[in-house]
């Protein structure tokens, strides 16, 4: 019996010993991880039936002795498949301990409340990003495609179909496809949870992935390897690639060493080149007008690479600052979005804007050089898209804004001139409020739309709502931000993290769609997984089925839906750069953890 069938089985018989009622009046999902002391703290009961809930208790977990009581309970009415749902509040208890809720006879899991609840827990994150490696992998103690590849779309023929060595990187996600902008993406966040809390990351692990320190921070030494291929898909000024392999991937569950897609290359895969314009196969074409996004996610990755990187490779942080300087330069000249190519099937990385990363590498080179021009240009650049356009909208298409926030507004909110201060601060501020209205009447608080990786979205809210107070001081969406963060670990509809493996005693995927799970009984430890998405999306994916049954079946929605599943590649398959894109916010946490043990609050 797996983890996941005994604590369903004893949830279920603690329920039915505990419920006072014949037939189950509901559940009450938490955060499983737990709460840090002095900040917001809440549950959701959620019920099938038409029911009132008007106080709860808080237990010690070990005696099951009530320890506080509280009537701080806001009734949101009926959302998604239940008929009543309460929030219920405990902001104010910050005793340290191990605990569990009760309201009408239903507990909630066992949660802690303590200052050390989410150490550790963004190195955890990198024990997926270390499976995810393409070339040598430390998890499989073996190497893959390490033919790649042979270029297409070149507009030299002799030059086309040529052999070029970009074996490196990361596979994005279950599927061994690699894209330049999810992996520069990644490559930033990291780059990003280690400038602002460096004291979070451990030295556990050495370059190659296998456990031993090196001197190096292991988000570092993470860092260095999607670098590393970066630099190969942009060997010199004006050439880029934006990705290898392309759908026929998809041709089921595979081992990265036993890749058996056909390319019509042996065991060649194509590397597509930047070209600027519509790239694709048949009726299956992307809508690329440029190459500006790529670029400026290069020249961001690389700037901010040299910074950070300069005390552990001095050499190759050099040449990281000339590639910025270039990749940015290459971007200006040719704006314009540069899509991921579909082949045989309709799917694709849709992103329509590029404004946003060529501010950000705008920003990043005016802080390295401290050209004015640099800055002239990230202003104007960022006066393009204020907000990014989903934050607030009730749907979009896949990645088709993309990053899901913009890093270079908060640079820009930290230039010490009060125009541009204000001006961008205002930015970060409209978006946050913009998805703060559309959650603020369900019990979750959650206006992410539940778009294809809906999950990446709320981890880009997170780092959006923690960066704007720490810049404001303003904690008008602590709220908003402490509930998005409890959806990731549990309160959600569906009772589940959404981290594989964290807690280690919680119930998160277990059924992943990924390789390592249908075919070694393995975990993509670490990793984050797409997350729910809407119904009428579900409904509409091609070659999407449910193959273990739906554990979750009383749960689902009209609305919205979750399965731990491994045939639903829609909600549960764990991606590269959503896994990345929460280092920086659970580093953060930790760090809150540190200080308030340093200072009491």
């Amino acid at each position: 019996m797996s983890k996941k069938q005994l604590t369903v089985l004893f949830f279920a018989l603690s329920l039915s010993l505990f419920n006072t009622c014949k037939e189950e009046e509901g559940w009450i999902r938490i955060n499983q991880l737990g709460y840090i002391p002095e900040t917001n703290k809440a549950a959701v009961f959620v019920s099938k039936m038409p029911i009132r809930v008007r106080s709860f208790e808080i237990h010690d977990a070990l005696t099951g002795k009530t320890v506080w009581k509280s009537d701080e309970v806001k009734d949101f009415g009926a959302y998604g498949s239940f008929l009543a749902t309460f929030r219920l509040d405990f902001s104010s208890f910050n005793d340290e301990g191990e605990y569990y809720l009760s309201a009408r006879g239903i507990r909630s899991p066992q949660f802690r409340i303590g200052s050390h609840v989410y150490d550790n827990t963004a190195d955890f994150l990198l024990k997926y990003m270390r499976q995810q490696r393409c070339g040598f992998n430390p998890f499989f103690n073996d190497s893959c495609h390490s033919n790649d590849g042979f270029i297409i779309f070149h507009p030299d023929n002799d030059i086309d179909s040529m052999h070029i060595d970009v074996t490196g990187g990361w596979h994005d996600a279950s599927d061994y496809l690699q894209y330049v902008a999810t992996t520069a993406n990644a490559v930033f966040q990291m780059l990003f949870a280690w400038m602002e809390n460096q004291s979070a990351f451990l030295d556990r692990f050495d370059k190659d992935g296998f456990p031993g320190e090196n001197g190096i921070p292991d988000i570092l030494d993470e860092v260095r390897w999607g670098l590393d291929w970066l630099v190969k898909m942009n060997p010199s000024y004006g050439v880029m690639y934006n990705q290898i392999a392309d759908d026929r991937d998809h041709i089921g569950f595979k081992l990265p060493a036993n890749d058996t897609a056909d390319y019509d290359r042996g065991p060649e895969r194509p590397v597509y080149y930047c070209t600027g314009d519509v790239q694709g196969y048949g009726s299956n074409m992307n809508r690329a007008t440029g190459i500006a996004s790529t670029a400026g996610k290069y020249a961001s990755a690389f700037a901010l690479g040299y910074r950070i990187l300069r005390p552990y490779y001095q050499d190759f942080s050099e040449m990281l600052l000339q590639k910025a300087v270039d990749a940015y330069d290459f971007g200006m000249r040719n704006p314009g979005v540069c899509q991921t190519a579909p082949h045989g099937a309709p799917y694709f990385y849709e992103e329509d804007n590029w404004h946003d990363d060529m501010e950000l590498a705008a920003c990043q080179l005016y802080l390295i050089t401290d050209e004015r021009k640099y800055l002239d240009d990230a202003v104007e650049l960022g006066r393009h898209e204020p907000v990014t356009p989903w934050m607030g909208a009730d749907t979009a298409k896949h990645y088709q804004w993309y990053p899901f926030l913009n890093l270079g507004h908060y640079f820009l909110a930290r230039i010490p001139e009060d125009e541009i201060r204000s001006a961008f601060i205002q930015n970060f501020r409209q978006g946050i409020e913009r998805v703060y209205h559309r959650g603020i009447n369900n019990p979750f608080l959650n206006g992410i739309p539940f778009i294809w990786c809906s999950n990446n979205l709320v981890a880009a809210m997170l780092t959006q709502c923690r960066l704007y107070e720490e810049i404001t001081g303003d904690k008008s969406f602590s709220v908003m931000e402490a509930s998005l963060r409890d959806w990731l670990f549990g309160c959600n509809p569906w009772g589940t993290s959404m981290i594989v493996g964290l807690p280690e005693d919680g119930d998160y995927p277990e059924d992943t769609h990924s390789a390592v799970v249908h075919l070694l009984n393995k975990q993509p430890l670490g990793g984050l997984v797409d997350g729910p998405v809407y119904a009428s999306i579900y409904n509409n994916l091609k070659g999407i089925y449910l193959a273990s049954g739906d554990e979750y079946s009383e749960f689902q929605s009209s609305l919205v839906v979750y399965h731990d599943d491994f045939a639903d590649y829609s909600t549960n398959e764990p991606t590269m750069d959503g896994t990345a894109s929460l280092t920086y916010y659970l580093s953060s946490l930790q760090e809150m953890g540190r200080k308030i043990r340093e200072t009491g609050y």
